[in-house]
């Protein structure tokens, strides 16, 4: 046998197990499991970041682990099992990808974004952006409906045009901060100025959500390396001056470097 079918049975028979004899297994619902899959999928996030490949390997294993588990679930309620979630993303996978199980031509991944957005409306869908969910954090949220736009030719064609536009938001949004002390409009402003900044850098091949990311672990990196300047001064931080502060944040950015 496939040693991956082997591995995927012995799965699937351990959660018939678990939710057979665990006390814990048998409590959980589809809704108790849901705040669990999202930590799982920052779990899985964080090692990526993190380049740590074993860790994403662990990861994805309780990922597969939670898929086995609403398909469980899914089952005892006679709504879905996991035949019908494995056919289900098989026929997804195929009727959406007619250059390869079909006569459709592409010449780049472009044509293979806009061909799936085309293919996504006509399955019923009444926008091409209702695919992205609600209830995504809104920086994911800005990129994702700036790739659904794209997919269908809506979009800018240089960095130039989208960076042009995020100093215009930029401008716009200073103009609210002076001239204003309407804080609905400003906040209208700086939103309008963050969703070019996204746009721009996915322009230039940047996932913004990674980058923001990047930059507040810099940030808790370099401020722990200053709480640990000071406890080793005697000093609490609330009693260190800035300048002092800032000495410290600039030791850490060339430790960094080294």
């Amino acid at each position: 046998m496939d040693p991956r079918l082997a591995a995927f049975e012995q799965l699937l028979n351990i959660m018939d197990e678990l939710r057979d004899k665990c006390p814990w297994d048998k409590k959980q619902t589809i809704e108790t499991l849901r705040y669990l899959t999202i930590e799982e999928t920052y779990e899985l996030s964080d090692a990526i970041l993190e380049k740590d490949l074993e860790e994403v390997k662990k990861e994805l294993g309780d990922l597969m682990m939670h898929i086995v588990f609403y398909a469980k679930v899914g089952a005892e309620l006679n709504a879905f099992n996991m035949v019908d979630i494995l056919q289900g993303i098989n026929e997804k996978l195929i009727r959406r990808h007619p250059h390869i199980y079909g006569d459709v031509k592409v010449a780049n991944a472009d044509d293979v974004s806009q061909n799936w957005e085309k293919i996504k409306m006509g399955e019923g869908r009444t926008s091409v952006l209702s695919g992205v969910p609600n209830s995504l954090p809104a920086m994911i949220k800005a990129h994702r409906i700036q790739e659904k736009a794209r997919g269908i030719g809506f979009d800018w064609e240089e960095p130039s045009q989208v960076w042009a536009k995020v100093l215009e938001e930029q401008q716009e949004m200073l103009d609210e901060v002076t001239d204003t002390t309407d804080h609905t409009k400003l906040e209208e402003e700086f939103g309008d100025y963050l969703f070019a900044l996204v746009n721009y850098a996915r322009f230039i091949g940047v996932n913004p959500e990674d980058a923001l990311e990047r930059g507040n672990r810099k940030f808790i990196r370099r401020f722990q390396f200053i709480e640990e300047k000071a406890k080793a001064s005697g000093k609490q931080m609330h009693e260190m001056t800035l300048a002092e502060m800032d000495a410290f944040w600039n030791q850490a950015k060339v430790e960094e470097r080294l």
